[in-house]
């Protein structure tokens, strides 16, 4: 059965100034300037702020991004235990960002523990909700599968935020939004964590299912019939080696005079072997990560409906094992696509732009004014920009609507282009065209491959951006900021921005 992590953060507000509020720990933040250590927004008197920023560089503590120090904190103190926090050499540019990174390095640093009071700063609702986000995203341990978690990798249950703005009259939305959307971050975690042989096309539909119910949304599913009887040539092609069938899930979410419509398409490979262009043995685990796409675009849609925004949000679903069972597809296979269009498949490993290219001809149907799919697409991808950035291609509408929500979000995009060149190689001389060409610009011909499946007949073609976070997506490395080992829920956060700003475009 399909689990989910049920410890969940309790955030809460609490005015700058109150002492010993009952937690285990009070969390303090520091920068890293040419001068030494810097206390930022310091709880402290100016006398003991000068003396505690001249001893913790004795004590081994920087104040660099990601550094922690635990110290016992005096009498007036408003935790017996004082947490220091890094943020390194403040940028204004990226102020948001650090406080939302030190935050999740605070609540990641106290598993285990009950109760944490944030000292941070948060003065600005800007500031406030980075922190608020952070800790909760911090506050995340995966365990559901061990048979005995021990009782220290619990996360942290409750972070006390402390501000100034007690009296806002936006604080309490700011606070809710912030607990909502990282809360469905960590379910994406969840799923991407989640193994194949428990998250598949058939059970994954099933989570899609029990997660939608409490919330105004439709879902309705294609499974291996209905999938050929509507030509989806590309999902039912690369599920054909698995004994488990792939499905199409279409997860609504349309309120009542939505101004504008987003839809979001998500690559669901819950495990890709290669296919019969078999991947090698070393790392092959981490290919149950592959789904990210589909976990991520879910969730956006379900964040959206919790948040009640008013716009209409549809996610697609593309879910498929990629197999070499006897029935898989073969190099040298042609598949005939939703839109009518053939491809030559030369490469069964290139199996997540096929599912894609069906579910983006599906979604044009509807002609949405914006249209964003969301892939573990290549490893080029991960060559080009590393494990933290993820490439962005498509028109420019979209593709700035999405740089312009990633900058809030803080999660790094780079937008890359379409070279004239490109497109030929991927000619083929047996279909219309083929799913892989040669190596170079491998992350660029994925995306010029999808591109040929933007729009429908009949109405508008929307405008669409293509983002491939095949790294970010997983982090195989150690925990860093508000990010965990493992699924990371990236694009999240940046997805519900993007459906927030909506209305407001011209």
């Amino acid at each position: 059965m399909l689990v989910h992590n049920t410890d969940e953060v309790t955030l809460s507000v609490v005015a700058k100034g109150q002492r010993r509020l009952g937690a285990d720990v009070a969390v303090v933040a520091a920068a890293s300037l040419d001068e030494g250590v810097v206390l930022l927004d310091s709880p402290f008197d100016a006398t003991r702020t000068t003396e505690l920023e001249a001893l913790l560089p004795r004590l081994g503590f920087t104040g660099a991004a990601g550094a922690t120090l635990r110290t016992a904190g005096q009498d007036d103190d408003a935790a017996a235990v004082l947490l220091f926090v890094g943020l390194g050499e403040v940028k204004e540019s990226a102020r948001t960002e650090q406080l939302r990174r030190a935050a999740g390095v605070a609540t990641r640093a106290l598993t285990g523990l009950e109760k944490a009071v944030l000292l941070l700063p948060a003065s600005t609702l800007e500031d406030f909700s980075a922190v608020a986000e952070g800790a909760s995203l911090g506050a995340y341990n995966f365990t559901t599968l061990k048979s005995a978690p021990k009782p220290t990798s619990a996360p942290l249950r409750e972070a006390v935020i402390a501000t100034d703005l007690k009296a806002d009259k936006d604080l309490k939305a700011a606070l809710t939004r912030a607990a909502v959307v990282a809360r469905h971050t960590k379910r994406v975690r969840d799923l991407v964590d989640t193994p194949a042989n428990v998250l598949y096309p058939e059970s994954f539909t099933e989570y899609a299912r029990q997660a939608s119910k409490s919330l105004d949304v439709k879902l309705t599913v294609w499974d291996e019939k209905k999938l050929a009887a509507e030509d989806m040539g590309g999902i039912l092609g690369v599920g054909r080696g698995s004994v488990r069938p792939p499905r199409l899930v279409k997860v609504d979410y349309s309120p009542a005079r939505a101004k504008g419509h987003v839809a979001l398409v998500g690559k669901g490979i819950t495990f890709d072997t290669g296919g019969i262009s078999l991947k090698p043995a070393a790392g092959m685990e981490e290919m149950k990560s592959d789904m990210a796409g589909a976990a991520t675009v879910l969730h956006a849609a379900l964040a959206a409906a919790e948040l009640k925004l008013p716009v209409h949000v549809t996610a697609w679903l593309c879910l498929a094992e990629n197999m070499p069972g006897g029935d898989a597809t073969r190099p040298g296979d042609v598949l005939t696509m939703h839109n009518g269009k053939t491809v030559e498949v030369t490469n069964t490993d290139a199996e997540g732009r096929l599912v894609m290219a069906d579910g983006l001809s599906k979604a044009s149907e509807e002609a949405p004014d914006l249209l964003f799919d969301v892939a573990t697409l290549t490893g080029a991808q991960i060559v080009a920009l590393g494990h933290r950035t993820a490439g962005l291609m498509g028109d420019e509408e979209a593709t700035s609507a999405v740089l312009a929500a990633a900058e809030a979000s803080g999660e790094p995009f780079w937008a890359m282009p379409f070279p004239e060149d490109i497109r030929p190689d991927l000619d083929s001389a047996t279909a219309d065209l083929r799913n892989s060409g040669n190596r170079d610009g491998g992350m660029l011909k994925a995306g010029v491959f999808l591109r040929e499946f933007v729009g429908a007949e009949g109405v508008e073609t929307p405008k669409w951006g293509h983002l491939d976070i095949a790294g970010p997506a997983f982090n195989a490395g150690a925990p860093w900021g508000h990010t965990p080992k493992e699924g990371t829920g990236f694009a999240l956060r940046t997805l519900v921005n993007v459906a927030e700003a909506l209305p407001g475009r011209d």
